[in-house]
């Protein structure tokens, strides 16, 4: 990385349509990692990775082997459990009862506090106390953010939060309800949807559209030391369909997710955008924050709802039943309420919300009355074109290429996506042992190394699942 290069992030300021964070310097980002004192995580994982897993270890792509369970904060309203039963009693006729569990969360825990609480110590894991995977139900507030994303480290994980009780019944009747169905009675096509736009003067998105989009499309030819790569739909013989650049439009989004009549929707969509951001604390900022910013708009100009798809733009008549959906964009999963990547003067994290949300398109896709989406995947907090590309080296999409082709061959989500959490793990160890030669040792450590290594784990902590983590495509079974 050269000296002078600034670092991009994703994510458009709905109100001035400017980039949502400005581009950083690298000394800029050394700032931010070296105010960085907490190494739990780090420590953590050294134990973790250096631990021996005793005892036949399970197939933890299976969930009947590798164990199911849901987690309410103790708390939680009574309501939105019994909303919840019809999932919980479809998962028991999966999964032997010693490896279904209904577990609890109480404030202020931590991964470690919480997992000793049911006897689980650091490097182990065992489906009959702690299934592998796991539904964290309920608000942000509640269970928190960071929760969720250092129990990713071992497990699969799927977060659910809806504004009503009648929204999670919603979702679980859907989900019973497609892993039920006849295979006739499937309502989506053996087919791949890939969405992604890409702008006049804007890296980011032509960074995402060459170098992500059209290589899972179109697959890429051998470049040293790199293979060749086939298509990512071809090992698993998806038809697909892409939209790339001046054709993704508004409409042609609505259109993939509402069908004509006659036409079966995709089983997969993957969708490559500016997410949408708003000033803290701005009206409406619940409703349309990460909404997925479309070709229709022009990099600088004002953004107008004619520009971007939110929530409200579902259609009543969408099709998303059985859909499993990939959103690469700026606060597509949801936001925190403190600021992880720039800082105010003397070190104080900026307040990005009022308190931290899930997005509300997810929520809408999962919960639509027609029958929700399966799952969907997306990113916490401003999404980093590191995840695709760092500035001097060769694309590095594996993680998106192995999530891809798992999903579409029939894996459980939350395993399916398990190489963006190594992702994490392993740079949050880059970046303990880069601070720690730095202030400890005071080693002659390159900014560019650390702000290289500190975006890229902060960036791939911010990939989740909304909804299920057991959930998986009837791939065998679609036409």
């Amino acid at each position: 990385m050269a000296k002078a290069e600034k670092i991009y992030i994703n994510g458009i300021n709905a109100v001035t349509g400017d980039y949502f964070t400005k581009p950083m310097t690298v000394k800029q980002v050394v700032r931010q990692a070296l105010r960085e004192r907490d190494r739990r995580i780090p420590v953590f994982l050294r134990a973790v990775w250096g631990a021996e897993h005793l005892g036949p270890e399970p197939d933890w792509s299976n969930p009947a082997e590798a164990g199911w369970g849901v987690v309410f904060h103790q708390d939680e309203d009574e309501r939105v459990k019994q909303a919840l039963q019809p999932l919980i009693a479809h998962r028991m006729t999966q999964i032997e009862p010693m490896r279904l569990k209904v577990l609890e969360y109480r404030s202020g825990e931590s991964k470690s506090d919480w997992l000793a609480r049911y006897g689980i110590s650091a490097g182990s894991r065992d489906p009959a106390r702690v299934p592998y995977y796991l539904l964290l139900v309920g608000s942000p507030e509640r269970i928190p953010l960071f929760f969720g994303h250092s129990l990713d480290f071992e497990y699969a994980v799927g977060r659910l939060h809806f504004d009503t009780p009648e929204e999670y019944g919603a979702y679980a009747r859907s989900v019973a309800a497609y892993e039920t169905a006849a295979p006739a009675d499937l309502p989506n096509a053996r087919e791949a949807a890939f969405f992604g736009t890409r702008h006049l003067l804007d890296r980011a998105t032509q960074l995402s559209a060459d170098a992500l989009i059209r290589p899972l499309v179109e697959g890429a030819p051998a470049i040293d030391p790199l293979p060749a790569y086939p298509p990512v739909t071809e090992p698993v013989g998806f038809r697909v369909r892409s939209w790339i650049g001046a054709p993704a439009t508004k409409a042609e989004l609505t259109g993939i997710l509402a069908p004509p009549s006659g036409q079966k929707p995709p089983a997969f969509l993957l969708t490559a955008s500016h997410g949408l951001g708003f000033p803290n604390g701005d009206p409406q900022q619940a409703a349309n924050q990460g909404a997925l910013l479309c070709q229709d708009w022009q990099l600088r100009y004002s953004v107008a709802p004619q520009h971007y798809f939110a929530a409200a733009d579902l259609p009543t008549t969408a099709r998303v039943h059985g859909l499993v959906a990939f959103l690469f964009a700026c606060f597509g999963g949801g936001t925190p309420a403190l600021d992880r990547f720039t800082a105010l003067e003397g070190g104080k994290p900026a307040q990005l919300a009022p308190r931290p949300f899930f997005a509300a398109l997810p929520k809408a896709l999962l919960a639509h009355p027609n029958g929700g989406a399966l799952a969907v995947i997306a990113h916490i907090d401003r999404a980093w074109g590191f995840s695709i590309q760092k500035p001097g080296t060769l694309p590095q999409i594996d993680a998106f290429r192995n999530a891809v082709q798992r999903i579409l061959g029939g894996l459980p989500v939350g395993y399916a996506i398990q190489d963006f959490n190594y992702r994490y793990a392993d740079y949050s160890i880059q970046v303990s042992s880069i601070v720690e030669d730095k202030l400890y040792y005071h080693k002659n450590v390159p900014d560019e190394k650390l702000a290289a290594a500190w975006v890229q784990r902060n960036d791939a902590e911010g990939y989740i699942v909304l909804g299920d983590p057991a959930v998986r495509l009837r791939s065998s079974e679609l036409i």
